[in-house]
């Protein structure tokens, strides 16, 4: 929203929040014409401290975040690039909050974040839990799962899995999750401050097709969830059909258990009768709702019976050849197996994980598992953008280091002059990995990947 631009907010809804806020609707509405904040997270995969953001400013509930006194142009930061931060809205990032809360985060988790795209709560949920943890980013909608899969493997985890499938689509995996996040399709009434759009698609009608819906969605995951497995329910909403009935169903239908939370009261949280809602005119952040449950009356896992070997269905493992090539390019290639895939394409599986992705490649479909490595051209490998940006790859690997304008240039797949050996290079920035190089000695080939491309003029830098 435009500053100093007032929000016409629609009529009933302007009614519901009369009714649900009293006095302090005047404040509401007040924050709702107010430049939203601007919030960004840290990727402690990649790097410490607050890579040199002025006005430290923390998030209160989320250590690894601070607000920025103004929006930068992020696109023009190679650090972003990199996947050193997220820029997430604050109000989300409660998300965090509720899993230290609600989950032993020491333990090795499987975790279902259903509704993942573009990526922000993912992350955040990779950044929290350990390396030997399942992450299975879900998105239903297929359009949208590029940018999710590009978002991750900027962030970089070696544990996270992307999938496209409808909630019914789980069927084989009941009982499987440890943790099921459930960021529903909702009215977005909490972002109408940041996209004065939302209100003219905003109607009384559409807040009870979105409660249907998430009811449906509901439904389909709770079997889902291992016994005493943790269920979080989230909406960026605030009306009673989306949140509290819907977490009433899930109790009394569904016979689910809410976990309450204990929170400081300086962060301004609201605790309703179910679950948490954040306003913007009590915090820095949008508006925002969620509670936790606990699946009481959950079932463990049981796999499908037979008599197989444990195997992928369609990757085989490499060549010891090519595994010998291959294990020069990571950190600890102890801790991985590599699989070829039919279009010869090499994924480098989690030991740790082996087994468990097997078996959500014989449950789903579409999804992508383990890192993406690259592939060999005759003798020679090939790596690929998704490898440079994990954090499994090899930190003694040749690489060069760019400065700012370079490493635009390089993030605009200009070609770029680099004075280092022929070969494989990693492009960095600050230390960060950006991409691959090849120097060939008469020329340096920039391996960024076209659609990863900066489109934007980067000016005078």
């Amino acid at each position: 929203m435009l500053q100093n631009q007032t929000l016409q907010l629609p009529a009933a809804f302007k009614l519901a929040m009369q009714t649900q806020l009293g006095d302090a609707f005047g404040t509401f509405e007040k924050a709702l014409n107010q430049p939203p904040p601007v919030s960004i997270r840290y990727n402690p995969l990649k790097v410490s401290g607050q890579m040199g953001f002025p006005d430290n400013d923390p998030v209160l509930w989320f250590n690894q975040a601070q607000y920025l006194a103004e929006r930068p142009v992020f696109t023009l930061d190679p650090a972003f690039h990199a996947g050193a931060y997220y820029v997430q809205e604050a109000s989300s990032m409660f998300i965090g909050e509720v899993l230290r809360q609600s989950v032993d985060l020491s333990k090795p988790l499987k975790v279902l974040d259903l509704c993942a795209a573009p990526g922000g709560k993912s992350t955040l949920l990779a950044s929290l839990i350990s390396a030997d943890s399942l992450l299975v980013s879900n998105e239903v909608i297929r359009t949208r799962v590029g940018v999710l899969k590009e978002n991750l493997q900027r962030w970089g985890s070696a544990n996270a899995c992307v999938a496209n499938h409808d909630p019914e689509d789980f069927g084989d995996l009941h009982g499987f999750f440890d943790v099921v996040l459930i960021d529903a399709p909702c009215s977005g009434e909490g972002l109408f401050r940041k996209d004065a759009n939302a209100t003219k698609e905003w109607s009384a009608e559409n807040v009870l097709m979105c409660a249907g819906r998430q009811k449906r969605i509901l439904s389909a995951v709770a079997p889902l969830l291992t016994k005493n497995g943790t269920l979080i329910y989230s909406t960026c909403t605030y009306n009673d059909a989306e949140n509290a009935q819907n977490c009433a169903y899930l109790i009394n239908d569904l016979g689910f258990e809410e976990q309450k939370l204990t929170l400081a009261q300086t962060w301004g949280v609201v605790q309703k009768k179910f679950g948490y809602q954040l306003y913007p005119h009590l915090l820095r952040g949008e508006g925002f709702f969620v509670a936790a449950f606990k699946a009481t009356n959950g079932k463990a896992y049981l796999p499908p019976r037979s008599n197989r070997k444990q195997f992928f269905r369609s990757m085989r493992l490499v060549a010891p050849g090519q595994a010998n090539e291959l294990r020069k390019w990571l950190a600890k290639p102890a801790d991985f197996a590599f699989y070829s895939k039919p279009s010869l394409e090499i994924i480098a599986v989690p030991n740790a994980l082996n087994e468990t992705m097997q078996t959500l490649d014989f449950a789903l479909k579409n999804k992508g598992l383990g890192v993406e490595m690259g592939f060999f051209k005759g003798s020679d490998f090939v790596p690929s953008q998704a490898l440079a940006l994990s954090t499994a790859v090899g930190r003694n690997l040749p690489a060069v280091e760019l400065d700012k304008s370079t490493a635009l240039q390089f993030l605009k797949k200009e070609n770029i002059v680099v004075d280092a050996p022929k070969g494989w290079l990693l492009a960095r920035y600050g230390g960060l990995n950006l991409g691959w190089l090849k120097n060939l000695g008469n020329r340096t080939n920039n391996y960024l990947p076209k659609d990863w491309r900066i489109r934007m003029d980067i000016g005078e830098l």
